[in-house]
């Protein structure tokens, strides 16, 4: 007879996650338990289901831009899947934005939301995306806006109802700078009205939104600070507002996901905030979008590490499942140790962002919030592209094909080190953090009082504490090669500290002792010498 391998199987995403369950139930009140519970576990069956298939189907049909009509008219159209269209529906039905501003759970409401974005993410063919600038616009428009803002732009973005909501896109990268925004050469001009932009925009996802943000540098202003805009893509009758698209970018991953790059010939925008000072208002947006970014990673890590279990209980292989192969399960384990660290760094945050927004945090859970929303990001981008490659070895040959839906999982992963800052800009934000805001010692408060009584965490403790009195003291410039190495390790034991925190049964154990076996701690001890080094071997 011949021989057929059966794939992997998915089920509810909800009811088969160990981590997430034991976590909310611990954290958030009964009564919000009960409450919550019942619309993830409805919630699961979709994202397994219903939502997954439209996920497939939007990565299949790519978007296309048509620049001109048959008869030649400049229309700059970008046509998107009917199931691209259907995700956005259901993220405005579910209330994946909405939930957190609606603060129905007060100060859990973060907590109940991200646990939806995170089942909702790996089958969304990354809807995640403008959901996560629309949910920074919010936010932004919410503490920054002005009241026509709020009550029209905020209200769209923040709706259920699919027919009224809005997603709003992020404009920043432009040729002259990525990360760097102080590149940034678009030019507001004032106008009777308001302002008008001219620029070129390199970078610019969820093209299709009704909205956007975005940094200029207001005419005739010496100082060239930037300050921050609110543009609506699109007049009355749907015309883009002296936007032209030039191309669509074809990327590695987000096959789905239409980013473009723009020019801006007049584009009609309103600041938001204050005059120049654009990037300080922006960092409110930044705050929501890295946390997204870092639930997208581990939503992405609990996916791969689902189907490569499903996997390994179906897989014959010398004569045994690969289960039952110790290499294969100790392999397994690492990565679920890592995905379990990157979860809680990630739901820290979120409940931290959640008591800060309904002004019950306190200032050092402020303060440790600053450091740890960079932190996060960092780490579990890094660890959500190792794993997902580990995940794609763990299938052999059929990790490697297209149809089986795996390689999509690591092509995807990758833009999430990149998104919202690189590794290395945000261990320099981290540094900031520290040396003009005194984040630091606040951070290492937030690890010292949940490691008492654990001896290998509180030494890892004790050596952190000492290379942050080097970092508050020396020179960014003394200090900055090593920042790589210092923010990894601060993620890593601040994630083996809320591990142990919430460690309660023998499993969640078992995941920490093995975490902490893969190691805690970077080289901390480089110097200028060994910068240096390195600068003469890439150059040599």
């Amino acid at each position: 007879m011949e021989f057929f391998q059966d794939g992997p199987e998915l089920s509810n995403t909800f009811e088969s996650d160990r981590v997430l369950q034991k976590f909310l139930k611990k954290t958030l009140p009964a009564a919000i338990w009960n409450e919550v519970s019942k619309d993830l576990q409805s919630f699961g069956e979709k994202t397994a289901g219903v939502i997954r298939e439209l996920g497939e189907k939007a990565e299949s049909e790519p978007p296309v831009h048509i620049p001109y009509s048959p008869w030649g008219k400049r229309i700059d159209e970008v046509k998107v899947s009917d199931a691209w269209k259907e995700l956005d529906r259901i993220s405005a039905q579910e209330g994946i934005v909405a939930i957190g501003y609606e603060r129905k759970q007060k100060e859990f409401s973060r907590l109940y939301q991200f646990a939806k974005l995170y089942l909702f993410h790996p089958s969304s063919a990354i809807y995640s995306c403008p959901l996560a600038m629309t949910d920074g616009a919010a936010r932004v428009i919410e503490v920054y806006g002005s009241e026509e803002m709020k009550k029209r732009a905020f209200k769209h973005l923040t709706s259920r109802k699919p027919e009224e909501f809005w997603t709003s896109g992020q404009w920043m990268t432009e040729r002259t700078g990525g990360s760097d925004v102080s590149g940034t050469s678009t030019v507001a001009k004032k106008t009777a009205s308001g302002y008008e932009l001219h620029g070129t925009k390199w970078f610019t996802s969820a093209t299709t939104s009704q909205m956007a943000m975005t940094l200029a540098k207001i005419e005739g202003d010496p100082t060239g600070k930037l300050s921050l805009f609110y543009v609506e893509l699109r007049n009355s009758e749907g015309e883009l507002q002296n936007i032209e698209i030039n191309r669509l970018k074809d990327k590695m991953g987000t096959k789905a996901l239409p980013t473009a790059e723009l020019s801006l010939k007049g584009t009609p925008a309103v600041m938001v905030g204050e005059e120049g000072k654009g990037v300080k208002t922006i960092a409110t947006l930044f705050n929501i979008t890295r946390i997204y970014n870092a639930c997208c990673a581990v939503g992405y890590m609990r996916r791969g590490l689902d189907l490569a279990r499903s996997y390994s209980q179906k897989r014959m292989a010398f004569k045994k499942l690969l289960i039952d192969h110790d290499l294969h399960a100790e392999t397994l384990g690492q990565m679920e140790a890592r995905f379990e660290a990157s979860f809680y760094l990630t739901f820290e945050a979120a409940r931290l962002l959640g008591r800060e927004e309904n002004g019950v945090a306190n200032a050092q859970e402020s303060l440790a919030l600053r450091l740890l929303i960079p932190l996060t990001k960092l780490f579990t981008a890094k660890e959500g592209v190792a794993i997902a490659s580990e995940v794609i070895e763990s299938f052999g040959g059929a990790g490697y094909v297209e149809d089986t839906g795996l390689p999509a999982i690591l092509r995807n992963a990758q833009v999430l080190a990149i998104w919202e800052g690189t590794t290395n800009v945000l261990s320099l934000d981290a540094v900031r953090a520290i040396k003009k805001e005194n984040a630091g010692d606040a951070f290492l408060l937030e690890i010292e009082r949940r490691v008492k009584g654990h001896s290998e965490l509180e030494k890892a403790h004790g050596k952190l504490k000492e290379v942050m009195e080097r970092f508050k003291s020396t020179s960014e410039d003394e200090v900055g090669g090593l920042a790589r190495n210092f923010s990894i390790s601060l993620s890593r034991v601040f994630a083996a500290a809320l591990m142990h925190e919430h460690g309660e049964d023998q499993v969640q154990k078992i995941a920490l002792k093995k975490f902490i076996a893969l190691g805690l701690l970077e080289n901390l001890s480089l110097g200028k010498e060994d910068f240096a080094d390195s600068r003469m071997l890439v150059e040599k």
